[in-house]
């Protein structure tokens, strides 16, 4: 078949720039074998032509791109789909098929390819990206099996296993409907179904031009006309006008201080991810209406809770609250009227006063009370009122429609079952991350632009604050020493309180790094991630840095179960004396298996939270609950979720102002003086101190 040139307008059409006919961005060469040294899985793709359909040679080329040699393409006419002899040839693991006129995406194969070998599902469908003349959105099969959409499942962006096909009586892959067919019947085998989220087809909109559906549009937070209400759950939620497409809610994203630090990157990286899900999407933060110095002593905040009620939302998604409060009242007065749900970015919501608990057993026998051993650590609360707090927050979880807990790794989903009051719901959560952003890059390119030497074998470390309490920084720093050396560099991100616990030959320590663009570019020249944390509820910097292909080495322990696939996307060591410098010495020994990790690292991870992936995961608890209809409906995005992908022809804008400017050397300097005098603790004197001064402040301002 001859291979027609470029076309200059194929980057609209398919929202890609160059694909097929040239490498796209942010995709690193794929490993020879499996995770553990398994062959990659022997595909077959499929593709029924008469030969003359347009884009058929685009279709081919995009297969042949796959980076896949395990695979075998087959082009076949229409009429004559050897469905029996695929099915039964035992010489192929999964089967693919490729609607002539349609293209699979960048790394389709390999993306699909790794998560059926790590799953064991039966069907693994990615994102479909939608074209006519340019992308009109992108969508993915519901796990419910059914399918109701205008646009037909074609399975194109489905990898089959061979013999969970092979099961299915009379199965013909030139019949239409047998895609919507296999995907409900796969769905109820033992095997199952997933997906990962990111594109893995560019099928052609089959029906042509048409009406570009508001709840599509990244600006469908603004006010707009309301569709007719669905009566679900006991309350009532909006869908959009047509029924065939996805439901949408208003949601009110409530914080406690808004999107700064690790917990406020996540929950504005959620509300992302919603509205290019076609979610409404309005941010209340409690702190424009009550310092957090007044956290302590503030429950209510009249201000956000009649913006709320006036904002008629269907779901208000909190987190990170205890920057302005203490309790769960809000939650739980706002629970009255609407769902809401409590994202976990850590274990505030079930504790006395603490963020984590860490060993501290008296949460699960007594319960907290005044004999907390931390209550001067953030989030502070006098001693006297832990009981009683801990008390109210079990209360508010315990309401009949009381708030959803949202747990973002396995971990913490066991947390909170076992501190959370009997028939509290918990419910997964994948967080989402920039994946066009945090992205592989050209290693020498990014070492050069930042000064740091070529040839080095560079070691990452990253925190907001390096050398807090919860960093374990001493295991860090012995591990690290045992590796130093010629040849061998350091990479220091965050704020270092007290660098002397962290002095290393050839250390790059450029603070902290307010520009996700520049993050990336200092995670993508290292060649390895560690962190000695024990206490994480996920572990975000895992993940932004395997998603630049450099794997972490960490503890076994909490979150890091999730954000690092031990073997996979780095690896993890016991929590015993020793374990992270012996594993750091073979890392260190092996720049090849780096590379190798680093690989799979991109590959797992962008499947796994991307800003898709997170929206998926979400919709999922939106339709167990009852938000919305839980069966028949495509999960629908806007045009721009494309753009969050490193191969898009338009990608998204990174964020920046991820942490405060520097604190100047006065205010350094103090930090240390009260370190020396208090440690970390903030005693009740000095927190009511803060507390009057910051109202005095609010005094003035309030007369002028």
């Amino acid at each position: 078949m001859t291979v027609r040139s470029p076309d200059p307008n194929r980057s609209a059409t398919y929202g890609i720039a160059d694909w097929p006919y040239s490498r796209s961005e942010g995709l690193l060469a794929r490993p020879g074998s499996l995770p553990a040294g398994r062959p990659w899985p022997r595909l077959r793709v499929l593709t029924i032509a008469s030969g003359g359909e347009p884009r058929l040679a685009d279709g081919v080329a995009s297969v042949a791109r796959q980076d896949y040699p395990e695979c075998r393409h087959d082009v076949v006419p229409a009429g004559s789909a050897p469905s029996a002899a695929i099915l039964a040839d035992e010489a192929v693991d999964y089967v693919l098929v490729l609607p002539a006129g349609d293209l699979l995406a960048p790394g389709a194969l390999a993306a699909l390819a790794l998560e059926a070998a790590l799953s064991g599902a039966g069907a693994v469908a990615g994102l479909r990206v939608l074209f006519d003349g340019a992308v009109t959105s992108l969508d993915v099969p519901s796990l419910s099996g059914e399918d109701t959409s205008e646009i037909p499942f074609t399975g194109g962006e489905v990898l089959w296993r061979r013999d969970a096909l092979a099961a299915l009586p009379g199965l013909d892959l030139s019949d239409a409907g047998w895609a919507a067919h296999a995907w409900a019947a796969v769905g109820r085998t033992a095997r199952g179904l997933a997906r990962i989220g990111r594109p893995v087809l560019l099928q052609f909109d089959r029906l042509g031009e048409r009406e570009t559906d508001s709840a599509l549009s990244t600006d469908a937070f603004q006010p707009a006309p309301l569709p007719p209400p669905y009566a679900g759950g006991g309350k009532a939620l909006r869908l959009s006008q047509d029924s065939s497409q996805s439901p949408t809610l208003s949601i009110a994203s409530l914080t406690g201080t808004g999107h700064a630090g690790g917990a406020g990157i996540a929950h504005r990286r959620l509300g992302e991810a919603l509205r290019l899900a076609g979610h409404r999407v309005v941010d209340v933060v409690l702190a424009d209406e009550s310092p957090p110095a007044a956290a302590e002593w503030t429950d209510a905040f009249p201000v956000a809770e009649a913006a709320i009620g006036a904002g008629g939302h269907d779901l208000v998604l909190a987190g990170n609250l205890h920057g302005a409060t203490r309790s769960l009242t809000i939650a739980g007065r706002l629970a009255a009227d609407r769902p809401v749900a409590l994202v976990l970015h850590d274990l505030f919501a079930l504790t006395g006063r603490c963020a984590h608990p860490r060993g501290c057993l008296r949460i699960e026998t007594v319960g907290c009370d005044a004999a907390c051993p931390t209550p001067d650590e953030y989030p502070q609360l006098a001693r006297r009122r832990i009981a009683g707090t801990h008390a109210a927050k079990r209360a508010v979880l315990s309401l009949r429609d009381g708030p959803i807990l949202l747990a973002n790794s396995a971990w913490t989903a066991a947390r909170a079952a076992a501190l959370a009051p009997p028939g509290t719901v918990v419910a997964p959560l994948a967080l989402a991350f920039p994946t066009n952003v945090f992205r592989p890059g050209d290693r020498t390119a990014m070492r050069r632009a930042l000064g740091l030497p070529a040839d080095d074998l560079l070691i990452l470390v990253s925190a907001v604050v390096l050398d807090g309490p919860d960093k374990n920084v001493g295991d860090l720093a012995e591990a690290l020493r045992r590796v130093a050396g010629p040849g061998i560099g350091f990479v220091a991100i965050g704020r270092l309180d007290h660098p002397a616990r962290l002095a290393l030959p050839n250390l790059f320590a450029p603070g902290l790094v307010a520009d996700e663009a520049q993050l990336a570019v200092w995670y993508g020249a290292c060649d390895l991630h560690v962190t000695a944390s024990r206490l994480e509820t996920l572990g975000q910097t895992p993940i932004e840095a395997g998603l630049c292909g450099t794997p972490t080495l960490a503890y076994r322990t909490a979150g890091l179960t999730t954000s690092v696939i031990d073997g996979v996307s780095g690896r993890l060591v016991p929590v015993e004396p020793g374990a992270l410098g012996d594993a750091l010495v073979e890392l260190v020994a092996d720049r090849a298996g780096l590379a190798r990790l680093g690989a799979f690292a991109r590959i797992a991870l962008e499947s796994r939270f991307s800003p898709a992936a997170c929206a998926m995961s979400l919709d999922r608890v939106f339709r167990e609950r009852g938000m919305v209809p839980s069966h028949g409906h495509r999960l629908r995005f806007a045009p721009e979720m494309l753009g969050q992908f490193p191969f898009a022809a338009m990608p998204a804008v990174a964020a920046t102002g991820l942490v405060a400017a520097p604190s100047g050397p006065f205010v350094r300097g103090l930090r240390r003086t009260k370190q020396r005098l208090l440690g970390r603790r903030l005693p009740l004197w000095a927190r009511r101190g803060l507390y009057w001064a910051a109202r005095l402040r609010s005094l003035r301002g309030g007369r002028r």
